[in-house]
């Protein structure tokens, strides 16, 4: 491929919407850069790993690979780089994770084949590729080159590119490739599983105010969803200011069983007829929700609050609720919080004695600005279900 041709695709593959986490070993190197030098990379590239010792594969993966160098391994890199890039991209934003490794020339000769491992993840399809290099043919600086090339191809297919690409290798350097599709329930069922982290239903047609990548989320069951939840978001939203509003709901609650994947695609129907993006989880405490979006405002009631500063719910431990709720500040984390009936009384923030080194992660929601009494509970007793 010409500079020229791959400058082109490289400015497509940046004009896509799609964002990529890439976790790069052993080759293709080139490629970071032919990404980087090209303006607007920070609209595709959220982040770039190389881990290239022993010990920095095994802390990525959190395992030893059977191989290190391998379809399987390359697989399990763009899991974990597609799982990252839904944690760290805009709100909304389809996400990409590659993951690429390799044995090329090296100082030494080596015994097997000069090879390279490639694989691609979206929300819906999986791609894995092996290429077998001509042993000799090539030094060092070469195969990182054509490792490259086949690398930015795979990019762009995945970000749905139309590109034409001129292959270096030679015919009988031919990719051994393979790609799995997933529908909508084989992406739930691998969400309850824990193999990804969640799934993101853009429904909402609202532009962001700022090119924010902070999320305001009211979490719940929303069984079911009601005007009091919208409005309480947008209220939230207004008082905050700099994010962008979005519902999520647990598909595992800590006290009931999993919901099912048809209870799942039945709740997020409400939101696609309000026009509201919502996000499926698998994570039911806020400590956990913290870590799974960093940064982020959860908008809470005061009932929550209850639960988040007692020492119950912590063992009975008043220190492990303080250095848990002080984990989830590390990251970022805030709670706006609204009044709500507690105990057949209603309460507001300030009813609440916060520890002193947690109370700026509390922002209050004025009961003027919010109040509504209703609850999903009285909703679904009131139709008698």
């Amino acid at each position: 491929m010409t500079d020229g041709c791959i400058r082109a695709l490289v400015e497509a593959i940046h004009s896509s919407p799609t964002q990529a986490v890439l976790h790069l070993s052993g080759g293709a190197s080139q490629a970071l850069g032919m990404l980087m030098s090209v303006p607007g990379a920070s609209n595709t590239v959220l982040e770039c790993l190389i881990p290239y010792s022993r010990m920095s594969m095994v802390q990525l993966l959190g395992k030893v690979p059977n191989q290190f160098v391998s379809r399987q391994t390359a697989e399990e890199m763009a899991l974990v780089a597609y799982n990252r890039a839904l944690k760290i991209s805009k709100p909304g934003s389809p996400v990409l994770g590659v993951g690429f490794t390799a044995s090329l020339v090296a100082s030494r000769p080596k015994l097997g084949d000069h090879r390279f491992h490639l694989s691609t993840r979206t929300s819906n399809r999986l791609w894995i590729s092996t290429v077998t290099l001509a042993k000799g043919l090539r030094n060092r600086e070469q195969e990182e080159r054509v490792s490259s090339h086949v690398l930015l191809k795979a990019v762009a297919d995945a970000c749905k590119v139309p590109e034409t690409f001129v292959s270096e290798l030679t015919e009988d350097e031919v990719p051994d490739e393979c790609e799995e599709h997933f529908d909508e329930n084989q992406e739930l069922e691998q969400l309850l599983s824990g193999k990804i982290c969640f799934k993101v239903y853009p429904f909402s047609t609202e532009t962001p105010s700022s090119d924010t990548e902070r999320k305001i989320i009211l979490s719940g069951s929303f069984n079911p969803l009601h005007e009091g939840h919208v409005k309480l978001l947008e209220v939230a939203a207004s008082i905050f200011g700099d994010g962008y509003p979005c519902f999520e709901l647990s598909a595992v609650n800590a006290d009931k069983p999993p919901l099912t994947v048809s209870q799942i695609k039945d709740r997020v129907e409400q939101f696609e007829k309000v026009g509201k993006m919502v996000i499926i989880s698998n994570q039911p405490y806020f400590y956990k929700k913290a870590e799974l979006f960093p940064g982020s405002a959860f908008v809470i009631g005061a009932d929550t609050v209850a639960r988040l500063i007692n020492p119950k719910y912590y063992g009975g431990d008043y220190e492990k609720m303080v250095e848990t709720l002080a984990g989830c500040k590390r990251t970022g984390t805030v709670f706006l919080v609204g009044g709500r009936n507690v105990n057949g009384v209603f309460k507001v923030l300030e009813d609440f004695e916060i520890p002193e080194e947690l109370r700026d992660m509390f922002i209050p929601i004025p009961p003027e600005s919010f109040r509504i009494d209703i609850s999903s509970t009285e909703i679904r007793k009131n139709k008698g279900t």
